[in-house]
């Protein structure tokens, strides 16, 4: 790992290399940076644990980071907050140091980049066409490499978008995970902080790191305990139907194909389903009364401050003024049907894969025409907040010889298992997302993997941990049960140590397996082959009376090998 001060100054030398000054709208000064730098050298040195040590942060600017001025690309309606915004205090504490603040669509509207007094991002690859918004410089920043994470928000697709248009990765968790006190709003109850980075290791980290109930954020929520923890098996994965691929071009719909066929490779079972409800819900975010909610938010400041301000942006939100309220009412009822169903479409599936954006356009084509060009970029991205989804965004190779990207989408708070999917997919190990967030249980029988009652375990979004033993304190006996399971018990003396796999499942999937486990098992605790403690399932001692012991085999997979021989 480079040292943090050498990071630093190999960004500043990107930043020149590069010449992107429409990227930033308030950047550091080197020197300044490079002091931070090197107090944190001197923390690490210290044995501090600092997970996010020596990362460089870009934060786009209508998020609040102390001493940086808050413009949400409005001159006008700058400010300098004292406090960074809990999201970016929790990544400076876990040793991010912020580069400066990103360009962005005014007021976090819009899905082009090109929309702000402070000049149009251009692509990182291509300069003539756009990097995708709102998140624009966010984005950028980390495709050009002069950031290693990078802040956007997200309510119509503004963290995926742009992720997709410059080939990286881009995080839109669950509503209220990560807190969005210290954000400008967009339309605030489908308001969300997202992270950029290169790789899903990085971008997860992060996310992590951020996420908890803040106590000023009345929208943020914790991690629930039913929450699951991984895809069923290899997952199953829910693709359009080609009617819902018809927006697409015929090289976008291949590489999507080809991105399908990675899944299904790794194992994941996919099937059709018919996208068009979800795509219908899409359109309530701007051509209903939903729009109200973007006045809410900015619509006054915009009506008495009209100098500075964006023609396409100050036209839509200003055009909400006047909505009646019971327009607002009746598409909530509409939302609230969009909901039920998708979590029909869902019903049966871990996660939803669809292409991140549509095409990618040139400035000339945004500038000719901004509003139609926008909300195509946003067809399969606008619904996601609105019906309170989680999303991945990851590149999936190219088409026409630009970026192709593709989300994985899952219900709320199964951010983990869209990671999971979209770790399958890039080849990437994204690791856990809650690490704190379940229980380790320890298994021996019908319940490990290849065994009957496996999708048990599976079913309730259980998560791999390890193939270990316990420590040499236990014997194992044969159940006369249906089907068959052993039965493990603890001895004062003459144990063995006994093969088991650890999975790790959430309190409320716990509970339940405890309410309906039949005699003669048991839950409790069992010492493992590390020391460590964990739930692990073993038998009332007056079903092993009697009963063969099979301690001698090591485990039950070989109990059962031997008893085919």
């Amino acid at each position: 790992m480079h040292r943090p001060t050498d990071r630093v100054r190999a960004a500043y030398r990107r930043i020149a290399e590069a010449d992107r000054p429409e990227v930033w709208i308030s950047l550091r000064p080197e020197p300044e940076v490079l002091a931070d730098a090197a107090l944190l050298e001197e923390r690490l040195a210290a044995g501090e644990d600092l997970p996010l040590a020596g990362l460089l942060l870009a934060v786009k600017d209508n998020i609040d980071a102390a001493g940086l001025p808050t413009t949400a690309a409005h001159p006008g309606f700058a400010y300098t907050p004292q406090e960074s915004a809990p999201a970016v205090r929790r990544l400076a504490g876990a040793g991010a140091l912020v580069l400066g603040k990103t360009n962005l669509d005014q007021f976090a509207t819009g899905l082009v980049g090109t929309r702000s007094p402070y000049g149009a991002v251009r692509g990182a690859a291509d300069p003539e066409r756009i990097s995708g918004g709102s998140s624009s410089g966010s984005a950028v920043a980390v495709a050009l490499g002069i950031a290693d994470l990078a802040l956007g928000t997200d309510t119509a697709g503004s963290g995926r978008v742009p992720a997709a248009l410059n080939g990286i990765v881009g995080i839109k968790p669950t509503l209220g995970l990560v807190p969005a006190s210290g954000v400008v709003p967009a339309a605030r109850p489908y308001d969300c902080v997202t992270v950029f980075a290169r790789d899903l290791g990085t971008a997860r980290a992060a996310v992590a790191v951020m996420s908890s109930p803040a106590e000023d954020d009345p929208y943020s929520r914790p991690v629930p305990a039913d929450v699951r923890l991984a895809p069923r098996g290899a997952g199953r994965v829910a693709v359009p139907s080609p009617e819902g691929l018809e927006p697409l071009s015929e090289a976008e719909r291949e590489a999507f194909a080809a991105a399908a066929a990675v899944l299904e490779k790794t194992g994941a079972e996919v099937a059709e389903v018919d996208v068009a409800p979800l795509l219908e819900a899409a359109r309530l975010l701007y051509d209903g009364a939903l729009v109200a909610e973007r006045y809410a938010a900015v619509g006054d400041f915009l009506r008495a401050h009209p100098e500075g301000a964006d023609p396409t942006v100050a036209g839509i939100i200003l055009a909400a003024e006047d909505l009646p309220a019971h327009r607002l009412a009746a598409d909530q009822q509409r939302l609230a049907a969009y909901r039920a169903t998708a979590a029909g479409i869902l019903d049966g599936s871990d996660a939803l894969l669809l292409p991140t954006t549509v095409g990618h356009p040139t400035l000339a084509e945004v500038a000719a025409d901004p509003v139609g060009v926008n909300s195509r970029l946003g067809t399969y991205t606008n619904f996601v907040n609105l019906l309170d989804l989680a999303a991945v965004a990851v590149p999936a190779g190219e088409a026409e010889g630009r970026p192709f990207g593709v989300s994985l989408i899952a219900r709320a708070f199964e951010d983990q298992v869209a990671l999971d999917l979209a770790g399958a997919l890039t080849g990437q190990d994204p690791g856990e997302l809650h690490p704190g967030a379940g229980v380790e249980l320890a298994v021996f029988g019908a319940h490990l993997r290849g065994q009957p009652l496996h999708h048990q375990l599976t079913g309730a979004g259980a998560r791999f941990v390890e193939a270990t033993a316990t420590a040499p304190e236990y014997r194992m006996v044969a159940l006369p049960t249906t089907p068959p399971k052993p039965g493990l018990q603890r001895v004062a003396s003459g144990g063995t140590a006994v093969a088991c796999e650890v999975w790790k499942l959430s309190p409320a999937a716990l509970g339940a397996f405890l309410a309906a486990l039949p005699a003669p098992m048991a839950l409790g605790a069992v010492t493992l082959a590390d020391g460590r403690t964990v739930v692990g399932f073993g038998c009332e001692a007056v079903a092993a009376e009697g009963a063969r012991d099979i301690s001698g085999y090591g485990g039950w997979r070989a109990y059962l090998e031997a008893s085919r021989d």
